[in-house]
C-alpha cells in the first residue's frame, strides 16, 4: 500500500512510540525522514539512529531518549506543512516553538534543517514539522 504522507506517517510512529515508551521505533526510509532524524539528533531529541537495509526502500531505526526520571523529551511533534497546505517561511519569519526551547524543522535547498541552523545559515524554506 502506497503511502501519500511518508512524514506525518514518522511522525505518528514517533510519538506513539514516546507515549509507549518504546526504546526505538522503525520507519520508513526516504531522504527526508533521514534528514529530519538527522536533525532530531543534531537537536538532542532522539539518541541515534541506523538505517537498515530490506531489500527495498530500507528501514530508519531511531533511537528514542528520555530523561533520568523516565521523562518524555519528545512531548509534543506536529506536521505544519502537509500534502493539501503548504507552509514555505523566510528565514525572518521563523518561529520559534516554546519561546525558542522547541525546534521547527525544514527542507532547505541546503537540506533539511533544525531552525536554529536556517538562522545561522539565513536560508528559509518549507516548513515540515515542530517538536516541543
Amino acid at each position: 500500500m502506497a503511502l501519500s504522507d511518508p512524514i506525518a506517517d514518522m511522525l505518528t510512529r514517533i510519538r506513539n512510540a514516546t507515549r509507549n515508551q518504546s526504546a526505538s521505533v522503525d520507519c520508513r526510509n526516504s531522504k527526508v525522514c533521514a534528514g529530519i532524524a538527522k536533525a532530531l539528533q543534531h537537536e538532542g531529541y532522539i539518541a541515534g539512529y541506523d538505517v537498515i537495509d530490506d531489500g527495498r526502500q530500507g528501514i530508519l531505526r531511531l533511537h528514542l531518549k528520555y530523561g533520568p526520571n523516565g521523562e518524555h523529551i519528545i512531548n509534543v511533534i506536529k506536521r505544519e506543512s502537509k500534502p493539501g497546505r503548504r507552509v514555505y517561511t523566510k528565514v525572518a519569519d521563523l518561529p520559534r516553538p516554546l519561546g525558542g526551547l522547541g525546534v521547527a524543522i525544514l527542507t532547505t535547498p541546503r537540506g533539511v534543517l533544525s531552525d536554529r541552523q536556517c538562522r545561522e545559515e539565513r536560508v528559509g524554506g518549507e516548513m515540515l514539522c515542530t517538536v516541543e
